[in-house]
């Protein structure tokens, strides 16, 4: 079965191919992602409207609180990935938490519903002085709430991409294809949910009401659980393989153990997995670099796991130490990704928010985006990448790394753009002599599109190519780690961009002795635009950090594609596969 070895039914029997996994099985995980992330764009693009005109929050606090909560979605993914890899299987790790997600959209809306759990009604042509803000018990309760949802979300986010990935066979030309594919997809799936939060979820809280739209996104992931869990019989499911970060502290410690012993001329003469092991983990050949690591399967007549570990265990070490460059200059480059999204929703509130008659919520800005991610997605997986793999032989296309790249590239060009257009509002508030207005600024809230096209470039290939980097150089037992050390990617650059906010304001406020760049809750008196400049200085020195990394990063998997062994040439049924 190639990769599809030490793979088992939901009742523990090895797996039929021909009945498990593939693409049928892959619908059903992409249903589940739609639907919760149909509740979850729209309230992380959202949140920062609910904070300030709900909850009566300050920019600085209401933008602090939504990266909080988006970095929350993330980093939960982490523990839930733990889980999965070496305790449970992925499908009860969501089973389980899934659940905590609904309740804690449930809260909100009760918050939302009842009066006296929120501040009373601020008048908006008030001086903010006279606007309380949501404070003791209920800031407790819409933290809760928040904070609930992060739970069942992050279980989500670490299971699903490698539960996908699962249902298709590397070393079969066709289900080779066919998982390039699905990371593509999956990021289509996103792209979709997020249209329909921003489209429907948003017009639900904005229009009916906050209590409602909650209790909208409540039923969006319950139904996206029913369809998932209807798949059980046709996923291929990875026995749990034990904790990879005990084998990788064995490793350590047993290397440090033989710090003076000599490596064996014969690599031979290390320390092989046995059996057992490798039918749950795979079989990782010794490769190149820290060969200090190496002595930690060197035969010292000593036995016990801490002790004396297998070459594979070393190169699981060695795998995860060769991402951690990658992995910090990726936080990086994502930290102006989430300060823009939310700052962008409070540059379209002072602006003119017509089209034609109609007049629309800042945050559908974000379908034009959503609309362009859904388009090139399908373009570049169904044209290009055929197009491109015909050249240079990579079944995607290009390397995952190179697809990062160009992201962080339009990264970098969004954040130029977005302080351009911000002197432009600006300047257009001035001329008017609506300094002190909070909204009605006469400037089309269509300026902000390009910066929005930018960031949805930054999705189709930073996103899924790293997703797909890091599932794919984890090794077996791993890889739901992998496809939590993406969203833990995300999670940190958000709690970054947090904290710069807090240091810019420091640093500017102390400087002048005035009100910092972001302080109050009148962008029009505030320094937005040098903020994004800063980002953009921030963003073009990690797009260099990254490169250099990245030009000397080794893979450990082969991404060429796969050759019919009889003919040699790729399959013509691998071709016209996808």
């Amino acid at each position: 079965m190639g990769s599809s070895s030490g793979l088992v039914d939901w009742r523990g029997r090895p797996v039929n191919t021909k009945k498990h996994g593939g693409v049928r099985a892959s619908i059903f995980i992409h249903a589940l992602v739609l639907l919760s992330n149909a509740a979850n764009i729209a309230n992380i693009l959202n949140l920062v409207s609910y904070l300030r005109n709900e909850m009566h929050m300050d920019v600085a606090r209401a933008s602090t609180m939504a990266s909080n909560f988006f970095a929350a979605l993330q980093m939960f993914s982490i523990p839930a990935a733990f889980l999965a890899d070496s305790y449970i299987k992925r499908f009860y790790t969501i089973l389980i938490f899934g659940p905590i997600e609904i309740l804690g959209y449930i809260l909100l809306a009760v918050q939302a519903h009842v009066p006296s759990l929120h501040p009373p009604p601020c008048n908006p042509g008030q001086q903010t002085t006279t606007c309380e803000s949501l404070h003791g018990s209920n800031l407790s309760l819409l933290l809760l709430g928040l904070y609930l949802i992060p739970i069942g979300d992050g279980a989500a986010r670490a299971c699903l991409p490698a539960l996908g990935g699962e249902q298709f066979n590397k070393s079969d030309p066709v289900e080779q294809r066919q998982e390039a594919s699905f990371f593509n997809w999956y990021t289509f799936a996103v792209s979709t949910g997020g249209f329909v939060g921003l489209v429907f979820v948003v017009w639900v809280e904005n229009s009916k009401g906050w209590d409602i739209g909650f209790v909208v996104c409540a039923l969006c992931v319950l139904l996206g659980m029913l369809i998932w869990i209807a798949g059980f019989p046709f996923y291929r499911n990875q026995l749990p393989t034990g904790s990879p970060i005990t084998r990788i502290l064995q490793v350590l410690v047993a290397a440090f153990k033989k710090r003076r012993v000599k490596l064996p001329e014969n690599p031979s003469d290390l320390k092989q997995i046995n059996h057992d092991e490798a039918s749950a983990i795979g079989i990782l050949h010794r490769t190149q670099g820290f060969h200090c690591l190496d002595k930690a399967a060197v035969d010292t007549g000593k036995t016990g796991a801490w002790s004396s570990c297998s070459i594979t265990q070393v190169e699981e070490t060695k795998i995860i130490l060769r991402m951690v460059p990658i992995f910090l200059s990726a936080i990086l480059g994502y930290i102006p990704v989430p300060l823009i999204l939310n700052f962008t929703v409070q540059q379209g509130n002072t602006m003119d928010t017509r089209l034609g008659s109609i007049h629309i919520s800042p945050a559908t800005l974000f379908v034009i985006p959503t609309v362009f991610q859904m388009v090139i997605l399908v373009v570049y997986d169904r044209f290009i990448v055929p197009f491109l793999r015909r050249i240079t032989g990579y079944v995607g296309g290009v390397t995952h790394l190179q697809r990062i790249a160009i992201g962080f590239l339009s990264a970098t060009v969004a954040t130029g753009i977005a302080a351009l257009v911000e002197i432009k509002r600006k300047k257009v508030a001035e001329d008017n002599g609506l300094m002190d207005a909070t909204s009605g600024v006469p400037i089309s809230v269509f300026w902000l599109t390009v910066q929005f096209f930018l960031l949805g470039i930054v999705d189709v290939t930073s996103f899924v190519g790293l997703l797909e980097f890091f599932y794919s150089e984890a090794s077996m037992g791993m890889k739901s780690i992998g496809s939590s050390i993406f969203y833990c990617i995300l999670g940190v650059s958000a709690w970054l961009g947090s904290l710069l906010i807090q240091l810019a304001n420091r640093v500017t406020r102390h400087s002048d002795g005035t009100g910092g760049w972001l302080d109050g809750t009148n962008l029009n008196r505030g320094k937005l635009d040098r903020f994004y400049g800063l980002l953009a200085v921030l963003e073009l020195v990690s797009l260099f950090i990254y490169v250099f990394f990245a030009r000397r990063y080794v893979y450990r998997n082969d991404q060429k594609v796969v050759v019919d062994e009889d003919n040699k040439i790729p399959s013509e049924r691998a071709i016209n596969a996808i």
